[in-house]
């Protein structure tokens, strides 16, 4: 069965970090495009990272430049993002998804991330 589940999510205080996980199953997460999104209550889906193929070209949302980091150790599983100095208005589900916008786009089921004191 092809899928992708996010984890790694919870609460945690302004300042503070989180590292999400993606993981999939039924295909090898390296060999694709892999995109993380998030969305706040109430607010549109928002792009945060990509990682191309191979991890060669990794690009993120000027909100999240120089805190979020997309990792991977190999192009098995899993991918990572790491967040760090986390806002009260980063408070959102995060969404890893495979091919974003082609073929065979698949997505994951979300994570809950929420910041606040």
């Amino acid at each position: 069965q092809v899928r992708l589940v996010e984890s790694g999510g919870g609460a945690v205080q302004p300042g503070g970090s989180l590292r999400l996980s993606c993981t999939a199953s039924g295909f090898t997460l390296g060999y694709y495009i892999i995109t993380w999104f998030r969305q706040a209550p109430g607010k549109e889906l928002e792009w945060v990272s990509v990682i191309i193929s191979g991890g060669g070209t990794l690009s993120y949302a000027d909100s999240v430049s120089g805190r979020f980091t997309i990792s991977r150790d190999n192009v098995k599983n899993p991918l990572y993002l790491q967040m760090n100095s986390l806002r009260p208005e980063e408070t959102a589900v995060y969404y890893c998804v495979k091919s974003i916008g082609l073929p065979g786009e698949l997505w994951g089921e979300g994570t809950q991330v929420t910041v606040s004191s």
